[in-house]
């Protein structure tokens, strides 16, 4: 009876090793796939998309707002791009043409019909149509190496659609539109977000930077709307705070809050702040 009952503990015994065998190996493959993870995105690479703004000439002025406008369209495509080759890298399917067929040659389309856009306002608003279907093409990044965006005007090619980009913030007047202001086109005077970010895990930066083009274009927007208004005035004193600046206050908070999470996601240390960059001005 007692050697039955040291055979009956130690088939117990080598089921408990057995299992702790599992579970480690299981953890050894977890821990393995989370490295595996981290490598695959920091492998992942970028388009490399010719720059626009720098090869337009003079763009007439009632022109301006339409071109910004998909200037910002141009860096939200790479944004979207960039994204999807991150979901590529951590997660490979499709054979070898797969970038080539699903990301760079949409692309490509998508870049033509904006850059047609952009010709079609320059040259309804008198100036002479510049010849950009050339600069539809993109190619791709060694992994590592940012994408060149359009940015803003006044900002020097760099706008939030770049990482570590230079602070332009400030604050301007106040929105309201006056007399004095009518037939005078203002903008929209936000603070920059690339320049107050912390380091950005590299998990996080394929999400961050579709923001950050996010960011633009809600500024190009408000400006073709502020564009819009001063060749076509409309509403009361109040209005361009309450249609216009207000409405892109929140979108940006929207916007600032998913950065703020694609970061805390990965590192754990979520950059709450970015929220008092949301208010904008006008000027």
């Amino acid at each position: 009876m007692a050697t039955r009952t040291k055979k009956h503990a130690a088939l117990k015994l080598g089921g408990v090793g057995a299992l702790a065998v599992l579970l480690l190996a299981g953890g050894l493959t977890l821990a393995n796939a989370g490295t595996d993870a981290g490598a695959a995105a920091s492998d992942a690479r970028t388009v490399n998309c010719p720059t626009v703004r720098d090869r337009l000439s003079a763009v007439p002025a009632a022109a301006v707002a339409g071109v910004e406008q998909e200037l910002a369209n141009l860096d939200n495509e790479i944004a979207n791009a960039n994204a999807r080759l991150a979901r590529q890298a951590a997660n490979p399917q499709g054979g070898p043409n797969v970038v080539q067929n699903a990301i760079l040659g949409p692309l490509r389309s998508k870049r033509v019909a904006v850059l047609d856009r952009i010709e079609i306002n320059i040259n309804r608003a008198g100036g002479q149509r510049p010849d950009l279907a050339s600069l539809a093409t993109c190619g791709l990044n060694a992994p590592g190496i940012a994408s060149a965006v359009n940015g803003r005007a006044g900002n020097g090619g760099t706008g939030n659609g770049t990482i570590g980009a230079d602070d332009i913030g400030g604050a301007g007047d106040d929105g309201d539109v006056g007399d004095d202001g009518v037939g005078v086109a203002r903008k929209v005077n936000c603070p920059d977000v690339a320049g107050r970010l912390p380091a950005v895990p590299v998990r996080a930066q394929a999400e961050v930077t579709r923001e950050l083009a996010n960011l633009d274009r809600q500024i190009a927007e408000a400006d073709a709307r502020l564009a819009r208004l001063a060749v076509r005035p409309e509403g009361g004193p109040n209005f361009v705070q309450n249609a216009i600046v207000g409405p892109l206050e929140d979108k940006r908070i929207a916007a600032l809050n998913r950065i703020a999470t694609a970061i805390g996601r990965v590192d754990g240390n979520r950059p709450a702040e970015l929220v008092n960059l949301a208010p904008c001005a006008v000027r």
